[in-house]
């Protein structure tokens, strides 16, 4: 299982937020490319991204963060946050970016994501952040009617690399990720899921870890990381083979 250390950027800075809330910021590292670096050196095999900024105003806001991050980091990086037209897939693919991650286009315009993960095989990601079970987009401001499961089946047949699954209400809380409600979307689609918001303690990775379940092929881990909660290189021993 992939353990992904997650980068957030708001105004160019490092930051942990609470249940998506842009008000509640925490500025971890002033220097995300040195965040990345540490990240690097602890062992982890990839990065997680997400502009927030980007996510709410619907267009890259922290660019020149995230270049600098690709060009200073030998780790794969998945980024997502306001990625929602073909040009600016195409441009973070090209400039380095291993995956792009989809969340409000996939809500408002599937056949984007279909035409993405057929052009770029196993470089698409798909992110469903959910209240209670719907979906919300937009950086989380804005909340739908559409089911989690039912996106997620959407795209069985899309090709697309993973589905990242976020229970916001339990996001920045380290009270554990939701593992029920992350089982039951993997057990609705073949396409590996990656478990996010609420890993707080290594006890929260253990109890991902017994839930055993084939297709949950990793987890984002952020504020816990960083105020120290979370031990990386215990966590990566953990997770190692599972």
């Amino acid at each position: 299982m992939i353990v992904f250390p997650a980068i957030d950027l708001k105004g160019g800075k490092c930051v942990r937020l609470l249940r998506g809330d842009m008000n509640a910021a925490t500025v971890f590292n002033d220097d995300p490319t040195a965040q990345a670096l540490s990240f690097q050196t602890l062992g982890f095999s990839w990065l997680h991204i997400v502009d927030l900024d980007g996510a709410v105003q619907g267009a890259a806001k922290n660019a020149a963060a995230v270049s600098g991050i690709l060009k200073a980091t030998a780790l794969p990086v998945q980024l997502g946050g306001g990625i929602r037209d073909r040009d600016a897939i195409d441009r973070w693919l090209e400039a380095g970016v291993t995956r792009v991650i989809l969340g409000t286009v996939a809500v408002r315009d599937p056949s984007l994501v279909r035409e993405a993960a057929r052009a770029y095989p196993g470089r698409v990601v798909v992110g469903i952040d959910a209240r209670q079970g719907r979906v919300a987009i937009e950086g989380w401001a804005a909340d739908t009617d559409v089911a989690a499961r039912d996106l997620a089946r959407q795209f069985e047949d899309a090709g697309v690399a993973a589905i990242i699954y976020t229970d916001i209400a339990r996001d920045g809380m380290g009270s554990g990720v939701n593992i029920e409600e992350t089982a039951q979307l993997a057990d609705a689609v073949s396409i590996p899921v990656i478990a996010s918001g609420g890993i707080g303690s290594l006890d929260d990775l253990a109890a991902l870890k017994r839930r055993a379940h084939p297709n949950i092929a990793g987890v984002i881990c952020g504020r816990a990381l960083y105020d120290g909660r979370l031990d990386a290189r215990l966590a990566l021993d953990l997770l190692k083979g599972v």
